[in-house]
């Protein structure tokens, strides 16, 4: 495996994460190709990589190539009649949470899928050992490839459709994107009245903690599972200078009570 290559086809925060992973624990020989060639050669250089900005210095017989750019690109791409021929046939996998895997087809017959459930970042590199690996793959033979690669940097590895993956994802923006959203509404909430964030990190903490072991619907706290119907109307009026916060108030406590 150590003499493996991998060609990763973006440079944003899952590439950043996966070229150091894959760098890191399967000692595979990397190159780096993007657009941008600041972006390409800081990653390349960080983990001792190759790189291109021009699709015709990707090299042939990767052992497999994969893309991580922007869902809205991807077509673009896999039309593109160089990367076809630079790929000859290998196998192409993306890391997209709701595009389908056989976007894939127009660039070779043998493709997949390798999404890691996480949310990533170029300053925080993550440790996959338990990060869901979410896999498919347009053969049995592809399939074990990928999952030998991804044994290789998670315990974590699941078969997962490119149905179900729609609605992985889906669940991921709620769970991770959206709460993060709360939290930075809380932030502005207590700067406003000159209080420091870090005071609810205990309670967000405790919040985490707990629907390790328990389901989150049956760990709900707060005025609306509660019923509290003067608390509530004390806190919307607070927010009575922003329309839109006292909307999604209302609305997320009445799915607090529709969730009970």
């Amino acid at each position: 495996m150590a003499e493996k290559e991998i060609t990763i086809i973006g440079a944003g925060n899952v590439a950043t994460n996966l070229a150091n992973i894959f760098k890191t624990k399967i000692g595979a020989k990397i190159h780096i190709h993007g657009r941008t060639e600041a972006n390409v050669k800081f990653l390349a250089e960080k983990i001792n990589a190759s790189y291109s900005v021009k699709i015709e210095d990707i090299p042939f017989n990767s052992d497999f190539y994969l893309i991580s750019i922007l869902d809205d690109a991807l077509p673009e791409l896999v039309n593109n009649a160089q990367l076809k021929e630079q790929i000859d046939n290998n196998l192409v996998v993306h890391t997209g949470g709701s595009t389908p895997m056989d976007i894939l087809k127009p660039l070779s017959e043998n493709y997949g899928v390798f999404y890691p459930l996480q949310t990533f970042s170029k300053f925080k590199l993550i440790d996959f050992k338990e990060v869901p690996i979410c896999l498919e793959a347009s053969s049995g033979f592809n399939y074990d490839k990928l999952t030998k690669y991804a044994f290789k940097i998670s315990e974590n590895i699941r078969m997962v459709s490119s149905e179900q993956r729609k609605y992985v994802h889906l669940a991921a923006v709620f769970a991770n994107n959206f709460s993060n959203n709360m939290f930075s509404v809380a932030e502005k909430i207590l700067k406003d009245h000159q209080i420091d964030f870090k005071i609810l990190l205990p309670l967000i903490r405790e919040t985490i903690d707990k629907i390790q072991t328990n389901k989150p619907s049956k760990v709900q706290t707060g005025p609306a599972v509660r019923n509290d119907d003067n608390v509530m109307e004390k806190q919307a009026a607070l927010l009575e200078g922003d329309v839109l916060l006292k909307e999604i108030y209302k609305l997320i406590s009445k799915n607090i009570q529709d969730y009970k």
